[in-house]
């Protein structure tokens, strides 16, 4: 019985050698290339429950790739704007295996993928897009100027056609700018463009602030003298009829005083009783007197 176990037990670890050699699992997040005597033969990048099947090494070799995003961020690089001023940008960028096929035959290996070939080709999109930049698109007091998201998508489309030219079986699903830098030359140009832009439009506003006032301080003259030249015509206006009904008055006055003396009170109480009004005092005092009765007026200015 002994002996029967351990041939049993030999059989299996034969057996389970012999399906570790001749077959192999594909995760969900992998995809494999299958070669023979180096010559791919086969791409799988489905995962199952059943394990896929191949000749044991060296006939055939199974190359696993990782499928999922990765995220690699070089080293700063300094690159020149349109106007020649130098800034220090660092790029990153999110990109997978999309074809294992082209992968394997380009590239090999994700190192090598990392530091020659998306390295090189993120250093000439950068230098071909930051290149066609003027600084004041990277930085600036005036936010409305200031171009990232353009540049960002203009470096992402460049980087995704070279990649695609070149068959290289790399897919960039995003690129953005982590970091941007000045050197300290730079800094004091910038700082000191910025200050004159500032004292540019301080300058402008302030002249354009004076130029209002002046404007609001014309018009307010003129209006003031339009006002003062309309109120003393209305004044003469106003000052003629008073001169012409008192020139009435007089002549009355003066050919009867008791008449003109009367008229006056009446329309005194006239003026007084135009609107409902309630009024407490002797019947003595003039006007109101003439409530009681009308006085007798004779011709020549004698009472009866």
């Amino acid at each position: 019985m002994k002996n029967i176990a351990i041939a049993i037990f030999i059989v299996f670890i034969v057996i389970t050698l012999g399906l570790y050699l001749v077959s192999f699992q594909v995760r969900e997040t992998e995809s494999c290339l299958v070669t023979r005597f180096g010559e791919a033969v086969r791409q799988i990048s489905e995962s199952r429950s059943v394990p896929y099947f191949k000749w044991p090494f060296p006939i055939e070799q199974v190359h696993k790739f990782d499928s999922r995003m990765r995220v690699f961020a070089p080293k700063l690089e300094e690159t020149a704007t349109a106007g020649g001023e130098p800034i220090i940008v660092n790029t990153y960028v999110v990109w997978r295996i999309a074809e294992p096929l082209d992968f394997f035959n380009a590239v090999k290996t994700v190192r090598r993928a990392e530091d020659e070939v998306l390295l090189s080709r993120i250093r000439n999109t950068q230098k071909s897009v930051i290149g066609n930049h003027h600084f004041s698109e990277f930085i600036n007091s005036d936010t409305a100027r200031i171009k990232f998201d353009q540049i960002q998508d203009e470096m992402l489309t460049d980087l995704q056609q070279a990649l695609a030219d070149a068959d290289y079986g790399i897919e960039i699903k995003a690129l953005g700018i982590k970091q941007l830098k000045i050197n300290e030359e730079v800094s004091k140009e910038v700082f000191e463009r910025m200050k004159a832009e500032r004292e540019r439009r301080t300058a402008t506003i302030i002249l354009q602030g004076t130029v209002e006032a002046n404007r609001i301080k014309t018009d307010a003259e003129l209006k003031s003298r339009e006002l003062i030249a309309a109120a003393e015509a209305r004044a003469k206006i106003i000052r003629g009829k008073g001169d012409e009904g008192a020139a009435k008055y007089f002549e009355m006055l003066d050919a009867d005083p008791e008449l003109a003396m009367l008229l006056r009170d009446l329309e005194a109480l006239r003026k007084i009783f135009a609107d409902r009004t309630t009024l407490v005092v002797p019947t003595d005092e003039k006007p109101f007197n003439l409530l009681k009765g009308m006085p007798k007026v004779k011709a020549g200015g004698a009472n009866k």
